[in-house]
């Protein structure tokens, strides 16, 4: 099970807005596909996104037809239309940075060379975010005790990215590793990623698990059932400030009150050093038919006005640590999160 495979000169995609009832995927054959399946979030979580649009960026160029005196303009359309799709996610704007500096190194090569190397420069992406997805989740591994009960927030796992998973990747790492955990998965309105998603991957994986609705968390915390929460991200900025799925901010403040550890686990092209904090990262805003609307049902008036931001940004002063690939990251996150990443 796997959210997105290279065929070869087309793009399997798991349409996760299928699951878990239904295994769909989509031959994407262009990048216009892709650009759709993106912005419909059949493919999500940072990590896919930027996997994904790599791939467009290939199919792009492998469905060029012109002449090549037309070639880089016409990728420059590939690329903004792939960009525009979703505008928190960090890992899209650099997977599709690479893909342009790729392009601009072998420009001067014939176009057959040129469309073979960026479909194996978007190979080389995926497999980084392998690489780079196990040994988040080794060092993850390290700071999980024993019997821990660890709440997590949206979908973090294989779906959400090219292999294995981020904070979930974490969990499962515990597992494998003996751990006798207990997962507790918020279900994540309004899109039910932690239900619909991080469940089904841990049913799969048999990983002891309980879904709560998102509102219960704190009452959890009050109990004493949670010993520490691990979440995902799709933007870090350079101080440590955090975009994530809607609701992440207020599982961050109720752990701060309650005194329970809180981790964000993300690949280090994850930072955004250009942004020096939150309130400088693009939230987007999705369509209100989202909450209006379950699974084709209508649930309140149409006419309802509706506030339906997908991220919220949690300040650094409430994360205990950030666990990459690279290591964990311990504050003061403006100095070493750059120290991260210019080892």
């Amino acid at each position: 099970m796997k959210a997105l495979q290279w065929q070869g000169d087309h793009l399997l995609l798991l349409n996760q807005t299928k699951l878990p009832f239904e295994e769909q995927y989509r031959e994407a054959r262009s990048y216009l596909e892709v650009a759709e399946a993106i912005k419909n979030m059949e493919v999500r979580g940072a990590p896919a996104i930027g996997a994904t649009a790599a791939y467009g960026f290939a199919l792009g160029a492998l469905k060029y037809e012109g002449e090549k005196k037309s070639f880089l303009e016409y990728m420059n359309e590939v690329r903004i239309a792939l960009e525009c799709t979703r505008p928190t996610a960090v890992n899209l704007c650099w997977a599709l940075r690479k893909m342009e500096d790729k392009l601009r190194e072998i420009q001067s090569q014939d176009i057959l060379i040129i469309k073979e190397s960026l479909v194996a420069e978007a190979n080389a992406i995926a497999e980084d975010d392998r690489r780079m997805n196990r040994l988040i989740s080794e060092h993850g591994n390290a700071i999980v005790p024993d019997k821990a009960n660890i709440l997590t927030h949206c979908n973090t796992g294989t779906l959400a990215t090219v292999e294995y998973g981020t904070a979930l990747g974490v969990i499962r790492a515990a597992f494998e590793a003996g751990k006798k955990i207990h997962v507790y998965v918020d279900e994540t309105r309004p899109f039910l990623q932690g239900a619909r998603l991080t469940v089904w991957e841990l049913l799969q994986d048999k990983i002891p698990h309980t879904l709560i609705t998102d509102s219960t968390a704190g009452y959890l915390m009050q109990q004493g059932k949670v010993d520490m929460v691990i979440v995902g991200a799709d933007r870090i900025a350079s101080n440590g400030d955090t975009a994530n799925k809607i609701g992440t901010y207020s599982l961050a403040v109720l752990a701060s009150e309650h005194e329970i550890p809180f981790f964000v686990a993300a690949p280090s092209s994850t930072v955004d050093l250009k942004i020096s904090g939150g309130d400088e990262i693009p939230v987007e805003e999705r369509d209100g038919t989202e909450v209006r609307m379950f699974r084709g049902v209508r649930v309140v008036p149409e006419e309802v006005q509706v506030y339906n931001p997908s991220f919220d940004i949690t300040p650094s002063k409430y994360i205990t640590g950030i666990i990459t690939e690279k290591g964990i990251i311990s504050p003061p996150y403006s100095v070493n999160l750059v120290k991260m990443l210019v080892k």
